[in-house]
């Protein structure tokens, strides 16, 4: 701790008129060795008390900034703004060069920045500030404001300030190197996170929300076990990526990943589909069949919408998940594979068990590890992040240079509804892609599911103008159109699927579908 002369208190005495109690009370309060903040404060407060100063701040330097760290006549908020670059105003510019300055009237210098808002209006009034060095080095500044009279002595006091710098800088460089360390820590602290989210989200699922945050750590915590998991999600929302995602960050990352839609497989067909079946073993089964539980074996078999197998099915899943045994279909020979099962379902599972149409044992051997999807009406933050993702895809896809969204497009993606979720905002973007002509989305280039009533007109048939009706037929046609695409999308292009999603029969789907000149490949 540096202490000072008796000449240095002498000439404090003779000239600045002021009571040898001011040093001595900072120099108890510095050997006291208080917390640094309240050691600055209460230096400041004896200021005040006894030079009669109306403000008074310790600022640190924390990299090219300087921040107060104690202050004495301000509020919070005024404090709070009390920033600057080492070099900007009177403040930065004693922390650049280590040279004190009086400035003898605020309102009359250009270069005073009042950052704190705290000096409107005021004259005669003063400002001081000094360095604070330590080692030779500037590490902060303390400053005064103070009423001018006739018998002020302005050099005196800037004396008196920086001996007290000069006392107080140890003390000071506490200050100092505590606020750099708690920045090196929080620096560390936000590296270590982002490095963390980057290693637990997984690169090909898009979103930075909290809700998708927390998929990223389930799947994390669950990927390198062998336990089933059960994945639950609107249609849509991404359930096998997310099942890959899990594949890929386990053991069996280099093993098979086989995919199974029990919804688009045919109900006398899936049993032969997933175990195989023998030559011979019913009609058109001319040749022996490998089942897809075969194939995934030492790999990951993912069941997609779970929900919709049979009781029957659903039997048949039960004893192969307890026992990882199987019977080809017309076969007498038990085998035997290493897979692991992972399940994803957008129906209310609950529901069915209690209506008896899903089986409470198979419910609980699948939900071992359930895995929520939010939908993406719960997601809006990553809608854009979406989209522009989307966009750059089909760009390549189509040989497109679309640059942007426009203002209104963003809006009407972010207030839409999404039912389809991410599969509907993809084929959304795909179609914007196909249907813009410039370099730019606008509004009336999204799906008609999307446009408002304005805009509808346009979208549904280019030949109207502002002023006309668009005719009912037309409207309905788009409506129904829309729908029926949707339902397309969810069920991966599956005509049969698509009319069973919609509750109606696949003769009336393909009716439509050929109407209203759809291609469901473009879907699967």
């Amino acid at each position: 701790m540096y202490s000072c002369s008796s000449v240095d208190f002498l000439y404090a005495m003779d000239n600045l008129h002021l009571s040898i109690e001011v040093l001595k009370k900072i120099s108890h309060l510095v050997a006291k060795r208080c917390p640094v903040s309240e050691l600055l404060s209460q230096i400041l407060e004896i200021l005040h008390s006894e030079m009669g100063l109306l403000r008074g701040t310790v600022a640190l330097k924390e990299g090219d900034m300087l921040v107060i760290e104690a202050s004495q006549g301000l509020s919070k908020s005024e404090a709070e703004r009390g920033m600057y670059r080492v070099g900007e105003g009177i403040t930065g510019m004693v922390a650049l060069n280590g040279k004190p300055k009086i400035i003898a009237d605020v309102s009359k210098e250009k270069g005073f920045l009042n950052r704190t808002g705290a000096r409107s209006g005021e004259r005669n009034v003063a400002f001081i500030c000094v360095p604070v060095i330590y080692m030779d080095n500037v590490i902060g500044t303390i400053s005064i404001d103070r009423k001018v009279a006739p018998d002020t002595d302005l050099n005196a006091d800037l004396r008196l300030l920086e001996i007290i710098a000069n006392i107080t800088a140890e003390a000071v460089y506490a200050a100092y190197t505590e606020v750099e360390e708690h920045e090196k820590l929080v620096s560390e602290n936000k590296r270590l996170q982002m490095e963390l989210e980057n290693k637990l989200r997984p690169s090909e699922i898009i979103g930075t929300g909290s809700n998708m945050k927390k998929v990223y750590q389930m799947i994390f915590k669950v990927a390198s076990s062998n336990a089933t998991v059960l994945i639950r999600g609107e249609s849509g929302t991404g359930k096998e990526l997310v099942a890959r995602a899990i594949q890929k960050s386990s053991f069996r990352r280099d093993k098979p990943f086989v995919s199974v839609n029990c919804a688009a497989l045919p109900e006398g067909l899936i049993e032969s589909e997933l175990f195989g079946h023998e030559k011979g073993a019913f009609t058109g089964a001319v040749n022996r069949k490998v089942g897809l539980v075969e194939v995934a074996d030492k790999g990951t078999l993912f069941l997609d919408e779970v929900g919709d197998l049979t009781l029957f099915m659903q039997l048949k899943l039960l004893r192969f998940i307890q026992e990882h045994t199987f019977y080809r279909v017309g076969g007498g020979e038990e085998r035997k594979v290493d897979v692991r099962i992972i399940a994803a379902t957008s129906r209310n599972l609950e529901e069915m068990m209690r209506s008896g149409t899903f089986r409470e044992d198979l419910y609980y051997r699948l939900n071992v590890f359930p895995i929520y999807l939010p939908a993406l009406r719960n997601r809006k933050c990553d809608i854009t992040i979406l989209a522009e993702h989307f966009l750059q895809k089909y760009n390549l896809i189509h040989g497109r240079s679309i640059a942007r969204f426009s203002t209104p497009a963003i809006n009407m993606l972010t207030s839409y509804y999404w039912p389809g979720n991410v599969r509907e905002l993809e084929n959304c973007i795909e179609y914007a892609v196909l249907n813009s002509t410039d370099n730019v989305i606008s509004g009336y280039n999204l799906p008609p599911t999307l446009q408002t009533e304005q805009t509808a007109k346009s979208a549904a048939s280019p030949e109207f103008s502002d002023g006309e009706n668009v005719d009912y037929e037309t409207l309905v046609g788009n409506f129904e159109r829309e729908i029926i695409i949707n339902a397309l999308k969810n069920k991966k292009g599956n005509a049969s699927a698509a009319a069973k999603y919609l509750k109606t029969t696949p003769r009336i789907i393909l009716y439509k579908i050929k109407k209203l000149n759809i291609d469901p490949e473009l879907y699967r």
